[in-house]
Formats: C-alpha cells, structure tokens, sequence
C-alpha cells in the first residue's frame, strides 16, 4: 500500500458561523435549550438573525473545523463538503484553503443559500447554535473524490450529516471507499440529538466494524450506550470500537484501545470565553498526535491543549500559534 498524501479527509457540513453574545434571557424567552444544537429552516434563520446582537462572521462546520486545526499544526489534510454558488460559499471556501486544507469539491448552482450557523454565546461561555443546513445536506455521492479518498491516511465523517438522505448516502459509499483502499474510519457523533435520531445506525456501524475511531462526548456516548454513568457508559462502547475518545469538558478526557484506557485532565483556563469548536480542536490535536505515532497520553494531551485555546476566544477557528503552544505542553 503507497503512503497517503493527505493524513485526513473529512467529509462535513459546509457551514459560515455567525456568532453573538446573548443574554441567558435572551435564550429562555425563545424557548431555546443552553449549549444545544437544534436544526432550523429558512424563516426562522431569518428571523432569528433579525433579533441577534451584532455578530462575528466566519466559516466553520464541524469537520471543517478539526481539519483547520490539524492544518495549523502541520499536517495535511482535504475536505468533501457542499456549498452553493454564493457569497457565503466563496467565503467559506477561501476561509478553508487559506488555512492550507484542500477543499475542491464544485460549487452548487441554485437554491438552496450556503448553510449558516446563528450561535448564540451566553456569559458563561456556552454556545447555543441554530443551524440552516442550506447547500451543505445536498452533498451526494457525485460530489465524492474517490481518489482523494484512497489517498488519505483516515476518512473523518462528521455525524450532523447523517441527518440528510442524500449525505447519509454519500458517506456510506466513502466508508466502503475507504475500507477498500485499506484506509482508517474516524467518526464524530457531533450532538446526543443526532445519537438519538441515529443511534441505530451508528450501533449497526460498529456491530460490522466500519469505525476504526469513535469521538464522542459524555452527553453523546451515555445516549449512544443507553447507560446513564459515563464510566458504564465508556466501557461500554469502547467494547465495540478499536479506538474511542470521549471527552468530559472540565473533568479532561479519555481513550480506550485495547482494553487499556488513558486519562488526561483538562487543561487549565481563568475564564472561559467561548466553547464553540472546543470538539472540534479536541480532535484536531488528537489526530495529529496520531499521525504524529504518539501514544495515547500524548494524542490526549494534544487535543485538550487545543481545545483549551480555542475557549479561551471566540470562535472555532485558531487565532493563536497551535503548534507552539503544543510544543511548549509537551516539551514541559
């Protein structure tokens, strides 16, 4: 088997974030639940936005996110995601590759508009995110590179797109594509929302052994498990995976492979500003490590110092030297 070109490719949603700060009243009024993530049509993106605060624009996505991440550390990484032939789009797609990520996937003429993400940071730091997925749930199987996915070291898929038929296809198909070309399968499970809508799905994916990598966080892997103790509930999944990752927010993170499980703490903050892509950053450092062949405490210790620095600002995309303050961790 030839070395791949890319360490990861990540199949996700193709989303521009626009994030205000919002009262916990603000939250409640609307009926909204804090630190959640709920699916919205057109109107009601509309509407909302009306009602914001002034906000911060900038391109996310969940998978888009990690491979942001993992590109300021140094590694090489391509994205599959759709965006339609809009301003937004061409924002997104400049706001990716910019970043080193290579992202070629054609543009979609027509409606619907590229999806936005209207996330509402409270003062404690909890994002609360209203998603129009737009563009970004037609992403089908004619959009899949299987050469690019062949020539990656691990295929990422990002669970919020299991929620689109045509998506949840074309990642079944990458899945198979990647499998044949002898390649690794991370998944994130993205939301419990998405667990509890999928859930059968995603148990039936690991009873055939089509993830090789589970990310998950304690909301995601106690609805996935049906256990509510994080601790039954770890065992409990990491008996299905090669490899799983759950992380906790300030009680730190876990992996479990091989029957052996490896803690780390979070990293320490003063203040927390923003959690928005603290998941997301979680992973990319994580996956570096991997590429990187460190073990399990070092891959842990990567991801918690990268989710550290993206709640200590706004937004999910890094404003600070990631590969410096890595360094600086693991040389300490």
């Amino acid at each position: 088997m030839t070395s791949p070109r890319y360490d990861v490719v990540a199949i996700g949603n193709a989303i521009v974030d626009v994030l205000s700060r919002e009262s916990d009243a603000f939250i409640e009024e609307r009926g909204l639940a804090k630190g959640s993530m709920r699916l919205i049509d057109t109107e009601e993106a509309k509407a909302l936005y009306a009602e914001m605060q002034p906000g911060i624009e900038m391109s996310g996505g969940s998978a888009a996110n990690t491979l942001a991440g993992m590109a300021a550390l140094g590694r090489q990484c391509a994205f599959i995601g759709q965006v339609s032939d809009d301003q937004l789009g061409e924002v997104f797609r400049h706001d990716l590759t910019a970043t080193g990520v290579s992202f070629t996937t054609p543009l979609r003429a027509g409606d619907p508009p590229t999806a936005r993400c209207l996330i509402l940071v409270t003062p404690d730091g909890q994002r609360t995110m209203n998603t129009f997925l737009g563009a970004s749930q037609h992403l089908g199987r004619a959009a899949l590179d299987a050469a690019l996915i062949a020539d990656s070291a691990i295929l990422y898929l990002e669970g919020y797109l299991w929620n689109a038929d045509a998506s949840r296809e074309a990642m079944a198909e990458a899945i198979a594509l990647a499998r044949n070309a002898g390649r690794k399968v991370a998944f994130t499970l993205s939301d419990s929302f998405v667990v509890h809508a999928h859930g059968d799905d995603f148990r039936g994916m690991m009873a055939r052994g089509e993830i090789d990598i589970l990310f998950a966080n304690e909301a995601e892997i106690t609805a996935l498990s049906g256990k509510d103790d994080y601790d039954a509930a770890v065992a409990a999944v990491a008996a299905q995976v090669p490899l799983l990752v759950a992380t906790r927010g300030e009680h730190g993170a876990c992996a479990v492979r091989d029957g052996m499980t490896v803690h780390v703490p979070a990293e320490p903050i003063d203040h927390v500003v923003d959690t928005t892509g603290a998941g997301d950053l979680f992973a990319a450092g994580f996956l570096t490590g991997l590429a990187e062949g460190r073990d399990l405490k070092g891959c842990l210790t990567m991801g918690a110092v990268c989710a550290r620095a993206i709640i200590a600002q706004i937004g999910p995309r890094a404003q600070v030297d990631l590969k410096a303050l890595v360094a600086e961790r693991l040389e300490a």
